[in-house]
């Protein structure tokens, strides 16, 4: 059973939206009504995977309360000078036995973990 939506809770979609795709590289799979006051923004990363959603309506999920949220990368040293010329604040390269990473926040305080993993086949897409 595949993990198929990531619900990622924020104030505000447009500002998220922007975050997410314009600053992290994720594919926009849609942005749509869904009713009258809310919106359907699902995201994916260019790679496959798993998609994220970007959620307003869930009373239980606040806003920066989604911590931990990995996405592989191929270079984590590309990647932090990218961001870093972005003007994203990113702490220094990290590394574990599984990997190496950088951690950093979206716009409302949710904790993401950039990852280049040492094998990079944990990661599996169909």
């Amino acid at each position: 059973m595949p993990v198929a939506i990531v619900s990622v809770p924020v104030t505000d979609l447009d500002r998220a939206r922007a975050f997410y795709v314009d600053t992290l590289g994720l594919t926009l799979l849609r942005d749509e009504p869904m009713g009258p006051d809310m919106r359907w923004i699902q995201l994916q990363p260019k790679d496959g995977g798993a998609t994220i959603a970007l959620v307003t309506w869930f009373e239980q999920l606040r806003p920066g309360g989604q911590q931990g949220l990995m996405l592989g990368i191929d270079d984590v040293d590309a990647e932090h000078a990218r961001l870093i010329a972005l003007g994203v604040e990113v702490p220094a390269v990290a590394e574990q036995p599984w990997g190496r990473y950088i951690m950093l926040t979206d716009p409302d305080g949710n904790g993401l973990i950039l990852s280049q993993l040492t094998d990079p086949a944990e990661i599996r897409t169909r």
